[in-house]
């Protein structure tokens, strides 16, 4: 039997009386309720007699006789050498007659707990196989200098556990990340206005609540990221979400303003719009900002896989053009993995001590330990020799994945929205197939794939497949699409 730490703490005995009398009676109860109630499970090492007796103040006898009745049960088994323990092999009639019927609550959910739990559906992630988007495997997992890092600092470094830290992130990692926006997506920032994120969505989620006042009207390109929507459907300020379609050219100004003027607020994906891919063009971005500007409005710029261009240079951030009026979001999620939850937000000064204040309500400050390797991380310049080598990962997939489905999938039932970067392809279906139906099938058949329709209104949805990039094997993506191809035919009939 493995050794176990011995459960010697357990709240169950502050239910002894001794000024009732019968203290092995009493212990006996206790135990039984203990194990009944899961306090203590099959496998759970006890304390010695000696040891009960010397915690409780009572006699070592007590507790013997307490354990030789629970063990004459088969509550409890005894080891020679090894000690008491609860026992692994409690029969059916054992159980039962330890077992009380438990009275569920019949406290109703409210509303929003339900909503909630519905939400968490759409957000449980995927199994890692073909086609998880952000799965970094295989060539495109950080290198060993992550390992290195986290080794050097973690242990006894500058990493090693210690007190509370500043809600805002640390200074290395804000004064590196400066630096890296501003070579790579031409955003002016000082470290001061940098927060240190658990990822984009804490970002969004504490956006959604410092910007806006009761029933504020706000842009959401149509479709969008979900966990941008859900946010805002959701938001304690019931805002009223306006959706603006897209084109070719990103986010439909003129039809924004049309349908509400007076928006406090865009939500926007102008690298790389999610799901379709498309970059925003440079007179949509001139439009919107100008009409940011006249409207006194933010704009909230997720830079949505920014990084993974596949033919000439990423476009320049929007908030290089008006710093005063764009929250800038960014993370590290995708390029090196999501576990590490962390990203930044940056964001003009004045909303800098609002935004940490309710930073520090939700979760203090980030993680220390891993910001620190981070910091390192970049600084070395291994972050951005990191983003060359998985760019070309990606890319190679990429056109093995266009490759495969051209082959396998009838142009008349699914065909691949055009575009040069990120780590998705987006695969449109027929008008008459249920993506959500297909996506569903496809995760029953071990692929792992997202529907798109989630994305859009109510009043525009398309129907398709997000395919994500991840660097699996050929001979597996080849079997997925096979798959994939059969059940999309199946839908079809």
């Amino acid at each position: 039997m493995a050794r176990m730490t011995k459960v010697i703490d357990l709240p169950s005995m502050t239910k002894l009386n001794k000024a009732n009398g019968q203290i092995s009676t009493q212990l006996i109860h206790i135990f039984r309720a203990a194990v009944q109630q899961g306090d203590l499970q099959s496998g759970d090492a006890l304390p010695s007699s000696r040891e009960l007796a010397q915690t409780l103040n009572v006699a070592r006898g007590t507790v013997i006789e307490a354990y030789e009745q629970l063990i004459a049960e088969g509550v409890f088994e005894s080891h020679a050498r090894k000690g008491t323990f609860v026992s692994q092999t409690l029969n059916h009639s054992t159980t039962e007659t330890l077992k009380r019927e438990k009275q569920e609550t019949d406290i109703p959910l409210t509303s929003a707990a339900q909503a909630f739990a519905e939400i968490l559906k759409e957000f449980r992630p995927l199994p890692h196989r073909p086609f998880a988007v952000s799965v970094p495997t295989g060539r495109t997992q950080p290198n060993d200098m992550w390992r290195k890092y986290g080794n050097q600092y973690r242990a006894r470094g500058i990493a090693a556990p210690s007190g509370y830290d500043d809600p805002q992130g640390i200074l290395s990692l804000r004064i590196a990340i400066a630096d890296y926006v501003r070579r790579s997506r031409s955003v002016h920032c000082d470290p001061e206005q940098i927060v240190i994120t658990s990822g984009i969505q804490q970002a969004l989620y504490i956006c959604s609540h410092i910007l806006f006042n009761a029933n504020d009207t706000v842009w959401v390109e149509d479709p969008a990221y979900r966990g941008t929507t859900a946010i805002l459907e959701h938001s304690l300020h019931h805002l009223k979400i306006i959706r603006v379609p897209v084109d070719e050219e990103g986010i439909q100004v003129n039809i924004g303003r049309t349908l509400a003027e007076n928006a406090r607020a865009a939500f926007v994906t102008p690298s790389h719009q999610y799901p379709i891919g498309m970059p925003m063009s440079l007179a949509r971005r001139t439009a919107l900002l100008a009409w940011a500007k006249q409207q006194n409005a933010w704009i909230i710029e997720d830079d949505y896989d920014s990084e993974l261009r596949y033919s000439g240079q990423p476009f320049p951030a929007l908030q290089g053009m008006a710093s005063d009026q764009v929250i800038y979001l960014g993370t590290f999620s995708k390029v090196l993995f999501p576990s590490l939850r962390l990203g930044y937000a940056i964001l003009p000064k004045k909303l800098v001590a609002s935004f940490c204040g309710l930073r520090a309500l939700i979760d203090r400050h980030p993680p220390s330990a891993d910001q620190h390797v981070l910091a390192a991380f970049i600084q070395e310049g291994h972050l951005e020799r990191h983003i060359r080598r998985i760019r070309k990962v990606y890319a190679e997939n990429r056109l093995q994945l266009i490759n495969m489905i051209e082959r396998h999938i009838p142009k008349h039932l699914g065909f691949l929205q055009s575009g040069d970067q990120g780590m998705h392809m987006l695969l449109w279906l027929a008008d008459h197939l249920d993506d959500r139906a297909i996506a569903q099938s496809a995760l029953d058949s071990g692929i792992s794939i997202k529907a798109v329709s989630p994305t859009y209104s109510n009043q525009t949805k398309r129907s398709g497949l997000i395919l994500g990039l991840g660097d699996f094997d050929i001979q597996q993506m080849e079997r997925a699409v096979t798959q994939l191809a059969k059940i999309i035919q199946h839908h079809d009939r």
